[in-house]
């Protein structure tokens, strides 16, 4: 049986770090209802010179350094974004070319927040038929760039940054690899978070609308529900998770997704408060906070899930 296994982990975050009180001074806002309604305190804001792709090769490296690889070793990259570099080609090209491969499977996955969790799978299947050997996958926003900085209800809330993983094929995984995957989505409530242009409509690339609410409401619904099937999917329970590594959406959602499922809050791996919403990167760059800082363990098992605009959302379980 082959089995996708996590062999690496890196991250990249850019140099300027922007704390509420500083967001204050040009937003009609303040540290105190910023942490009261989300938990968070900073957040990462590209510089001119950082884009998708710099900050995404950044954490690839990291990555394919933890797994013991050369970057020549890579033969797939699937990279999740919602704010790629150009419209074509894929921003995974341009981290090909960074990482100096010459010629691999390179693609981006449009999912929002949840993109990281699709392009999981998808580079899961490709490994399991025995098309790749070595995957990289990576999930890198600069949603810095699609923010209206005069809409205090959603500009707060986002930052950038990049988290990666590698993924090898191995025939002989001892327990160890992905065990399950589940994704979702429904287009109908696409007006609840979405970007008001693109190449096609307006021809702009628009900004950032949300209705905080009702995607606070959806995602706790959803986000529970997602992960009790792919526990249900890899023939384990809540009792048997190590754990929770979740999108970094709101420390509200976090708390009550885990109530819902029975979860302990101390197994769940928060990072908004330094990294804000980071879009499709925050599963990534959380996982590997957690894996740096010696919470997760090799035999842990983590579930990682997601929810984003679409709606998409989605849940992996990794045994580590």
């Amino acid at each position: 049986m082959i089995r996708a296994v996590v062999t690496g982990t890196g991250s990249a975050l850019p140099a300027n770090r922007v704390s509420n009180a500083e967001l204050a001074e040009r937003v009609d806002t303040s540290d105190e209802w910023i942490v009261e309604r989300t938990g968070i305190r900073f957040r990462h804001i590209a510089a001119p010179h950082e884009t998708t792709a710099t900050l995404a090769a950044d954490a690839a490296r990291e990555a394919i350094a933890a797994a013991g690889l050369d970057a020549g070793q890579i033969d797939l990259i699937v990279l999740a974004t919602a704010t790629p570099d150009q419209t074509f080609p894929a921003t995974a090209t341009k981290v090909q070319a960074a990482l100096g491969i010459n010629d691999c499977v390179a693609f981006d996955v449009a999912a929002v927040c949840s993109g990281f969790l699709y392009a999981v799978q998808v580079a899961d299947s490709m490994l399991r038929a025995g098309v790749h050997r070595r995957a990289l996958v990576i999930g890198a926003e600069t949603f810095s760039r699609i923010l209206d900085w005069e809409d205090r209800t959603t500009c707060v809330l986002f930052g950038d940054g990049a988290g990666a993983i590698v993924l090898e094929a191995t025939e002989e995984p001892d327990g160890r690899g992905i065990l399950s995957t589940r994704l979702h989505a429904d287009g109908r409530h696409n007006g609840l978070l979405y970007v008001d242009g693109g190449p096609s409509t307006t021809g702009t690339v628009g900004k950032l609308r949300m209705k905080g609410k009702e995607v606070f409401r959806h995602a706790v619904v959803n986000l529970a529900a997602v992960m009790g099937e792919s526990l249900t999917l890899a023939g384990l329970s809540a009792e048997d998770v190590d754990w929770v590594v979740p999108h970094q959406a709101n420390a509200r959602i976090l708390d009550a997704t885990a109530r819902k499922l029975g979860l302990a809050p101390e197994k769940v791996v928060v990072t908004v408060d330094r990294h804000a919403n980071t879009s499709a990167a925050s599963v990534p760059l959380a996982l590997d906070v957690a894996v740096k800082d010696g919470r997760i363990k090799r035999g842990d098992l983590v579930v990682l899930e997601a929810m984003g605009g679409g709606f998409t959302w989605g849940a992996a379980v990794v045994r580590w």
